[in-house]
């Protein structure tokens, strides 16, 4: 049960760590200051979203996600949404794979290589169809969050550990809402595809709250420093940048491919999200369609990195509200799209 709920646990925290939330342009696009309440917030509502979902999957043996969008939204609405998701997907791994090429430039590798070779390793990873992402989760995930969190309390301890939280001073509490549901459709893609493979509840419990409280904690500390160099974030674009500035180059490095792995694992996972759904439709190896995915996801990375993501996740967050609060309701009213189509 603890091996099965901590791998979905990963796989969870995976598909939520990417370029985007490990870079800090993610976190600083939604939070910033007097943000404290809005990341409890988030983990709370994070929290209840997964276990809805994995309790869903688990009960319908899903391998995509539309009996789950069936269930909580009814089938009209689930269609709608199942353009969204495939939207989604497929614009968020364009965003992981720029994420790459910027990453790179540090290290001056043109931006179009470090595209490519990313986009080469994820087709890797679908070589032995399905079951690579959740093996490779289990061990990138870990060493991900160690160096992260190994980062930011290596920073706040030179900075003496500012942390601030006043009750009166949480006006951004309302990003809460928009910040978890944008990283809702991820999870129901990616959850979905793996309901045919949870066998205890207790897997749900270990898998949901551990997630919540994880990226609760990171989310805050995270926070907390880029707020301490807030002034700069403007010139950079990544953020994470900024705070290592003044660390050895080895560091800069490190944290370089630290990002490159959860550009990675976020760009495997919203592929997997898409194999899983278009495998009701379209036959082939997992890899094959892994490879045609990205070879159209390609040519779109030329956008930039930080414009995709200033201007894409604000508008999916507004956009899956709904999706947010039926899944937050769902447990308590059993929601109605469910009774009439029964």
């Amino acid at each position: 049960m603890w091996g099965n709920g901590l791998k979905w646990m990963f796989l969870i925290v995976g598909t939520v760590i990417g370029a985007g939330y490990a870079s800090g342009r993610e976190l600083w696009e939604f939070f910033g200051a007097e943000s404290g309440l809005a990341i409890v917030l988030f983990a709370i509502l994070f929290t209840i979203s997964c276990a809805v979902i994995l309790t869903i999957a688990q009960k319908e043996k899903t391998t995509h996600y539309l009996p789950i969008l069936e269930k909580l939204l009814g089938r009209r609405l689930a269609k709608a949404y199942d353009w969204m998701i495939i939207l989604y997907l497929f614009s968020v791994t364009v965003i992981m794979l720029a994420g790459a090429g910027a990453t790179l430039e540090v290290y001056n590798i043109p931006f179009w290589l470090g595209v490519v070779l990313n986009a080469a390793l994820v087709v890797f990873m679908f070589v032995k169809d399905m079951t690579g992402m959740t093996k490779i989760n289990a061990c990138l995930i870990p060493v991900l969050i160690i160096c992260l969190v190994a980062v930011l309390l290596v920073y706040q301890s030179s900075i003496g550990f500012s942390f601030t939280f006043d009750i009166h001073m949480q006006h951004n509490w309302p990003a809460a809402m928009t910040f978890t549901s944008l990283n809702i459709l991820p999870i129901v893609a990616v959850l979905s595809a793996v309901g045919n493979q949870i066998k205890h509840k207790g897997e749900i419990y270990i898998a949901s709250i551990g997630s919540g409280l994880l990226l609760g904690t990171i989310s805050y500390l995270y926070n907390e420093s880029l707020l301490s160099v807030a002034q700069e974030i403007i010139f950079y674009e990544i953020p994470l940048f900024v705070i290592l500035k003044h660390y050895p180059s080895i560091m800069v490095l490190a944290i370089s491919l630290l990002l490159w792995l959860a550009i990675y694992t976020t760009a495997a996972s919203g592929v997997f999200g898409l194999i899983a759904r278009l495998r009701t439709n379209v036959q082939g190896e997992a890899w094959l369609i892994a490879l045609l995915l990205v070879a159209c996801m390609a040519p779109m990375t030329m956008f930039g990195f930080s414009t995709l993501i200033s201007i894409l996740y604000p508008l999916y967050g507004i956009l899956n509200l709904f999706i947010l609060a039926s899944l937050v309701l769902y447990p308590i009213v059993k929601h109605p799209a469910t009774k009439s189509k029964q």
